[in-house]
């Protein structure tokens, strides 16, 4: 059984409302109000709004329960590196489920300070007998996301290309991308979020608000639940985001009900890095 507990964090997070999407003209959006599209050269992702300051410097620290085990943990982080954002993240099975199937993930994002739009994702990933060294290059030129990944069993390499619009989120950078959003009730969103394969098309649909308690504290939170048109979500469960309820939209929980079960993740607390 594959818990693959950062790549499923990745995703809770990462499917979220993003930034108006294009419409079919190519052209911005105009007025309030959220739009929808299906992926295509014609929709693109919003760029930061000037009046949004994303958490550099601070790190975000998650504990992951499956049944009746805590499953893992894991740590999200932001740095700016002057054109782009560097997000990183660590996970790691524990206890139980670690004796079952370990996990030790370690992911690096960078994305475009101000179109948010992903460069490239490197991830060293240790899931079971599973051990892979994967580098993820977003060509925009080219329109495509290049892959080369290498079996560090048995040293054995793999390129692919594949079509990606003309920005694309990955599923580290689009975690931070959707808390610069206002998450307006009722509201439905579209984004393209690539992990080296098919760019997947995200619909992630605001439900409502909710008080949550979780170790970091209790917070006042907006609901929001995802879904996809192929991938990990297409039929094969449902997941649910809490963001607070704030001007910083911070992911305090996260839910996925999956065939093999629920995982429940929870924001334990927050730590600002020293520079």
């Amino acid at each position: 059984m594959r818990l693959r507990i950062l790549y499923c964090l990745a995703f809770l997070l990462s499917c979220i409302p993003l930034g108006g999407v294009g419409q079919t003209t190519g052209k911005a959006p105009s007025g309030p109000g959220p739009t929808t599209a299906s992926i295509g050269t014609s929709y693109y992702i919003q760029p930061l709004a000037p009046n949004f300051h994303l958490p550099v410097g601070e790190q975000f620290s998650y504990d992951a329960d499956w049944r009746l085990w805590t499953a893992g943990n894991a740590t999200i982080k932001l740095s700016n590196n002057g054109s782009e954002y560097h997000v990183s993240a660590t996970a790691d099975s524990v206890g139980v489920v670690a004796m079952l199937y370990r996990v030790a993930d370690r992911f690096d994002s960078y994305f475009d300070a101000r179109s948010l739009c992903s460069s490239h994702i490197t991830k060293h990933t240790e899931e079971g007998t599973h051990k892979r060294e994967t580098n993820i290059r977003f060509d925009y030129q080219k329109r495509k996301a290049m892959l080369d990944e290498r079996n560090l069993k048995d040293n054995a390499t793999k390129h692919q290309e594949q079509d990606i619009p003309p920005c694309v989120t990955d599923v580290l950078s689009g975690i931070l991308y959707g808390a610069t959003l206002p998450l307006h009730d009722g509201a439905t969103y579209s984004f393209p979020l690539n992990d080296g394969g098919k760019t997947v098309n995200v619909q992630a649909h605001v439900e409502g608000h909710e008080e949550v308690k979780t170790p970091a504290g209790t917070f006042q939170t907006i609901r929001v639940q995802p879904e996809a048109d192929s991938g990990v979500l297409k039929q094969r469960g449902k997941i649910w985001v809490w963001y607070t309820n704030d001007g910083q939209h911070i992911p305090v929980l996260m839910r996925a009900r999956m065939f093999w079960g629920t995982l429940t993740i929870r924001l334990t607390r927050i730590d600002r890095q020293k520079e």
